[in-house]
């Protein structure tokens, strides 16, 4: 069986570990001191080399060789034995499968017995704050007086998960995320020795997929190279599903056209033959992300094939700096938020309903120049809005005052149970709250949007939790707030012309 590159390629000295220096020069200090801690924390990001460290550190406590500064020597037998993972002094529990009191208890059972090769026992215990609260503290008491052979390796990529009780314990190690540029410099080496061919654009875009994980970056690279092919961007992008798919631009386009029923139909047409969801709105917001480079003049920065990189220049364009931070952001959060409750397409969808409807301003052109606003002469305190609603509505006194809706809402939202993540996505796209009356009025981005909150369960569920919390009886009504229905500065957000437009009216002059 072919070993896995990541494992072929695991450093076997402290210098051949890639970035994490202010690591090994601690620990190799204290090597060289012989003043090795008896329990150790190695926290963070996966792949950043904690375990490969652990057994580092194992190894050169165990050398044999006579010279501290050369320890591990990776030719005793002792370190031999660690490479070949036959060291019966070096144990490894995977606290996740291992996390209970009793595993604990058999741990501290055995511990007191000698080691059976070298000097010291090590424990490595990977994924520690997966321990359960009584096997921590059925763990700590050894932490604290544990015997002069034994030395432990705690290692976490959650370390807010680990009780201060442990952390007080041990010497604690912050593991970083890899610079792109070592890990693309380790590739290079890796597919040099293996023959593998492949485009440095590749090799960096492996790199930051890999999140600054070199383990991830060397299995990405282990993937890749089982096609027997030679590893382009186009190869890359498409085996790691980055690649711009046709899916993605006609997205782009139905949002540039101002086309929301086109833009739906191409993401449910994806999703009928196949496509996966996740995959979808990551791509839409790398796509985006190279727009915004290249609108800010880093089009270099963007990995893109040269027919992509072309349209993008089309829709960089296109469309304003401001609309494509604000796609960026609303994809990024559907990309992020894929419950969905019953229906797992309802964050994407509801991303690209808030993304179509965006304010009058938006969407356009951005080197067309937008026609000024008629001037108004009058004074402001003296103008007089005409509008085309009659007859003039009375305003009721509201029931309760609707800031304190307003900032209530999202712990109300948080109220409610995991079923419920369809409703909790729809409030949380709801734009304006005002309160008329004894009616609760909620504004949305869209007619989409008010359809699909418009339930009745789903009205009822928000009526309960409003009486639940403010003790009084509201109805519900779900209303569209476009561009149409936004108030000019100096007008009284809670007097007739509000109101008015909230029924439905439009300001369509000023008088003196």
């Amino acid at each position: 069986m072919t070993q896995a590159l990541y494992r072929k390629y695991r450093p076997k000295q402290w210098d051949t570990v890639i970035g994490q220096d202010h690591v090994i020069q601690t620990l190799t200090n204290s090597i060289k001191a012989d003043r090795v801690g008896h329990a150790y924390l190695f926290a963070g990001p996966r792949g950043t080399g904690k375990t490969t460290v652990a057994r580092l550190l194992a190894k050169a406590v165990n050398c044999l060789n006579e010279d501290p500064t050369k320890r591990p020597c990776n030719e005793c037998d002792h370190c031999k034995a660690v490479n070949e993972n036959r060291f019966m002094d070096m144990i490894e529990i995977d606290a996740a499968s291992n996390n209970g009191v009793d595993d604990v208890r058999d741990l501290r059972e055995k511990i007191n017995f000698s080691p059976s090769q070298g000097k010291y026992k090590v424990y490595v215990i990977d994924e520690v704050h997966m321990l359960s609260g009584g096997a921590f503290n059925a763990l700590l008491k050894t932490l604290e007086e544990p015997p002069p052979h034994a030395i432990f390796v705690l290692a976490t990529t959650e370390i807010h998960k680990i009780p201060a009780t442990v952390l007080s314990r041990c010497q604690r190690h912050e593991f970083r995320r890899v610079p792109i540029d070592e890990i693309v410099k380790n590739l290079k080496e890796i597919a040099a020795t293996e023959n593998i061919q492949a485009d440095e654009e590749a090799l960096t875009l492996i790199a930051r997929q890999s999140a600054g994980g070199i383990r991830d970056a060397q299995s990405l690279l282990d993937q890749l190279s089982s096609t027997g092919t030679k590893i382009t961007l186009a190869l890359a992008q498409q085996v790691l599903g980055t690649a711009t798919s046709q899916t993605v631009l006609d997205v782009i386009n139905s949002v540039l056209d101002h086309q929301p029923a086109r833009g739906l139909e191409t993401i449910h047409k994806a999703l009928d033959s196949g496509a996966d969801l996740r995959s979808l709105a990551r791509q839409l917001v790398e796509y985006t992300r190279g727009l915004m480079l290249i609108q800010m003049g880093n089009a270099e920065q963007v990995e893109a094939t040269r027919e992509v990189k072309t349209q993008m220049e089309a829709h960089g364009k296109a469309f304003t700096s401001t609309d494509v931070l604000r796609m960026m952001k609303i994809f990024n959060n559907a990309a992020v938020d894929l419950r969905g409750g019953w229906q797992p397409s309802l964050s994407l969808e509801l991303a690209l309903a808030e993304v179509i409807d965006a304010p009058a301003e938006s969407h356009q052109v951005a080197a067309t120049p937008q026609p000024k606003p008629k001037p108004v002469s009058a004074p402001v305190a003296e103008s007089k809005p005409e509008v085309k609603s009659e007859p003039q509505p009375v305003v009721e006194t509201p029931a309760i005052n609707s800031n304190d809706i307003v900032k209530a809402w999202k712990p109300l939202i948080a109220t409610l149970p995991k079923t419920n993540a369809t409703l909790s996505g729809l409030m949380n796209s709801v734009r304006n709250i005002d309160v008329q009356g004894k009616t609760l009025i909620l504004g949305m981005a869209s007619d989409v949007l008010v359809e699909k909150l418009n339930k009745p369960d789903q009205i009822e569920t928000i009526q309960r939790l409003i009486k639940d919390h403010f003790h009084v009886d509201l109805s519900v009504r779900c209303v569209v707030n476009n561009a149409k229905g936004k108030l000019p500065t100096h007008v009284s957000q809670d007097g007739m012309v509000a109101a008015a437009i909230q029924h439905g009216g439009e300001i369509v002059d000023m008088d003196e």
